[in-house]
C-alpha cells in the first residue's frame, strides 16, 4: 500500500502509441511466436519514490482470423518514470496498439521542512 501524508499526492497520466505495424509491416503484424515491445515514459516531473502506475490498452487493431493474445504492464517503475510492455505470442498479429497511463505518487512540498 502507498500512503501518503499531508498534501504530497500528484497524479500525472498520458497516452502513448504503442506502435503501428501495419504501415511498416513489423513485428507484430507479420512476425509469429514470443514478440515484445517497450515504450519509454518519462514523468513531468519526478516523483519522490516510485509511484503506483497503471496502464491499459485504449486502441488495439487486430487481425480478426487470429486468436487475440496480449498482455500490457508497467516495468521498471521509478520516481522518472517507466517502461510500458507490450507482449504478444503464438500466431496473434496485432496491425498497431495505443495504451493509456496513470501514476499517482508523492511529491515533494515546498512548504513542508524535513528536519
Amino acid at each position: 500500500m502507498l500512503r501518503i501524508t499531508e498534501g504530497r499526492l500528484a497524479v500525472q497520466q498520458g497516452t502513448e502509441t504503442l506502435f503501428s505495424d501495419f504501415a511498416s509491416d513489423g513485428p507484430m503484424w507479420t512476425g509469429e511466436g514470443q514478440r515484445e515491445r517497450r515504450v519509454a515514459v518519462r514523468f513531468a516531473t519526478a516523483f519522490r519514490a516510485a509511484p503506483v502506475v497503471h496502464v491499459a490498452l485504449t486502441m488495439l487493431d487486430l487481425d480478426s482470423q487470429r486468436n487475440h493474445r496480449t498482455e500490457i504492464l508497467a516495468e521498471a517503475i521509478g520516481p522518472a518514470g517507466f517502461e510500458i510492455v507490450f507482449r504478444t505470442w503464438g500466431d496473434t498479429r496485432i496491425a498497431r496498439a495505443r495504451a493509456s497511463w496513470l501514476a499517482l505518487g508523492e511529491v515533494a512540498d515546498d512548504d513542508l521542512w524535513e528536519v
